[in-house]
């Protein structure tokens, strides 16, 4: 009894759509997390420069933890929904004069 052959561009058709619903799904989940945070209410020129100094910052260890920390905070609700000012968590001042403010 000889075994039925392999459909290999079926399978790579069927693996491509996968990837390609997985991408899909990645790029709504990404699009829901700006919203969830506020940062829809940024310009597109603002919220893409914070993500690339974001990214550009991540790269020094203390700062990606203290990202990580932030993300954890966020999703088990401690977080709000516009983000508070860092430098007013820790004390300091910011450029924009600090504080608690949430009028931003």
């Amino acid at each position: 009894m000889s075994r039925k052959p392999r459909d290999i561009d079926t399978e790579l058709k069927t693996l491509a759509n996968r990837a390609k619903a997985l991408k899909a799904k990645r790029i709504v989940q990404l699009g829901e997390l700006i919203v969830a945070t506020g940062a829809d209410t940024l310009d597109p020129d603002v919220l893409a420069g914070l993500l690339l100094h974001g990214v550009f910052e991540s790269k020094a260890e203390k700062a990606r933890e203290g990202f990580r920390a932030n993300g954890a905070a966020f999703f088990q609700g401690r977080g709000t929904r516009k983000a508070k000012d860092p430098a007013a968590q820790s004390g300091e001042k910011s450029e924009t004069g600090g504080g608690d403010d949430e009028t931003r």
